[in-house]
């Protein structure tokens, strides 16, 4: 059968599943032409733009061959998002509205596929899975973060805040679209729930370019440390500390910070426990508390999945997990939220508070989506169009696993357990000034 035959049949039959579904938005295919026939030029579609794309993913059907086309830039969205995609997409049971296609057309046209090369590109093969990526050595974490992080200091300063912030932002009074305000207000409601106070040392495990350390040392007197694994956010950050002449009382690290020694008054964690791994769990947590004083507040700030109805469940991960921690975070890995409080009373600590942040981090991710997407071909002469197409789809699958309640944030306020009074305020009453 010709390729012209195939682009036939299959048009045939994807007029037939778009009539059965009631789609809202149409296909490009890769002679230009679409389904539906009359379907608008300012309508939103979906681009095919090559036939090896269908052939493969009949061959090798999931979400990692979706991933690499997309990618690759041969599965792409025209005159629409992956927001729009997400609000279009057809209701209710799939499978039953798609009983009227004709099962016969449906096996002709998969079997003339299967017959045609399957020549797509697949950029993201090379990467690989690393089997060994949560073995908890310290040569292996660095190589973790370094994939993510020392991707170009260029690039991220594209989509993040001026004082360049890669977590959850805190918008406040009301919901707004000023990042930077929101990520100035974050770092403040960081300090007021560690209740720092001028002399105190507060070390920042995944301290990335510097941000809370610095307004942690200018707005409230303390030494600060930050420790990451990352060689460029350490470089960018001891510049900020030169140039904001804190070198006297903010210093970077760089190591693992189950290595650092001494005693501190509080320690934050914002955003860095995703990287640890399940299984690294008492690791960390013992490694905490020995650099902790005694009952001071340990900040426990990471995302979460939901939790299950048994551990086996919450075992099973979906495959856009699976592709998350193999792409985008290699030895990546979620808990959930009691998980962690659990982890931190076995290991001595005083759970005090725990805030809920899930709708703050889609808001934060939204915006580093539009950021980057407003500023795509600096980003891809700085990294690259498959990279860049892959964080923009990254940022944008956050942002909807956010608003969906897939997945959550939290903010964990701990103490170093010991007898008697913990020294906290009876209420929280003055953090929300």
């Amino acid at each position: 059968m010709s390729g012209t035959e195939r682009l036939e049949l299959f048009r045939s039959l994807l007029e037939d599943a778009h009539r059965a579904l009631g789609l809202s938005f149409g296909f490009e295919l890769w002679d230009g032409s679409t389904v539906p026939r009359d379907l608008p030029p300012y309508a939103m579609r979906l681009a095919i733009r090559r036939e090896s794309v269908v052939s493969a993913l009949l061959r090798r059907p999931g979400l990692d061959t979706l991933i690499n086309a997309h990618v690759a830039g041969l599965l792409d969205l025209k005159n629409g998002t992956l927001f729009d995609l997400a609000d279009q997409r057809p209701q209710g049971k799939v499978l039953r509205r798609l009983k009227g296609v004709s099962k016969a057309k449906a096996l002709r046209t998969a079997y003339r596929f299967w017959r045609a090369p399957a020549d797509m590109p697949r950029p993201l093969d090379r990467i690989g899975e690393k089997p060994d990526a949560r073995d908890g050595r310290p040569e292996t974490n660095k190589g973790n973060i370094a994939y993510h992080y020392d991707v170009s200091n260029a690039f991220y300063r594209l989509f993040l805040d001026p004082e360049m912030v890669y977590t959850c932002a805190y918008f406040q009074p009301d919901w707004h679209d000023d990042l930077a305000k929101a990520q100035i207000d974050k770092l403040d409601m960081i300090c007021r729930k560690l209740r720092l106070k001028p002399g105190e040392r507060l070390l920042d495990i995944g301290c990335g370019w510097g941000a809370l350390i610095c307004h942690a040392a200018q707005h409230y007197g303390v030494k600060a440390t930050g420790v990451t694994l990352a060689e460029e956010q350490a470089a960018l950050a001891r510049e900020k500390i030169a140039r904001l002449g804190l070198q006297e009382r903010v210093e970077v690290v760089v190591k693992d910070f189950t290595q650092m020694e001494g005693e501190f008054d509080k320690i934050s964690s914002i955003g860095m426990f995703e990287h640890v791994g399940i299984a690294n769990h008492p690791a960390y947590f013992r490694a905490v508390h020995r650099l902790l004083r005694p009952r001071g507040l340990y900040l426990h700030h990471c995302i979460a999945r939901r939790a299950k109805r048994t551990d086996r469940a919450f075992r099973k991960l979906k495959p856009e997990y699976r592709a998350l921690t193999r792409y985008i975070f290699p030895g990546g890995e979620l808990d959930h939220l009691g998980m962690s409080i659990a982890n931190l009373e076995r290991f001595g600590f005083e759970v005090h508070d725990v805030e809920g942040w899930r709708e703050h981090y889609q808001r934060t991710t939204r915006l580093w989506w539009e950021n980057l997407n407003a500023r795509r071909r600096e980003a891809e002469a700085e990294v690259g169009p498959e990279k860049t197409r892959m964080w923009l789809l990254y940022l944008a699958g956050c942002s909807l696993a956010f608003a969906r309640g897939a997945v959550g944030v939290n903010q964990t306020l701990a103490s170093k357990r010991s007898r008697g009074p913990a020294g906290l305020p009876p209420t929280r009453a003055d953090l929300y000034r």
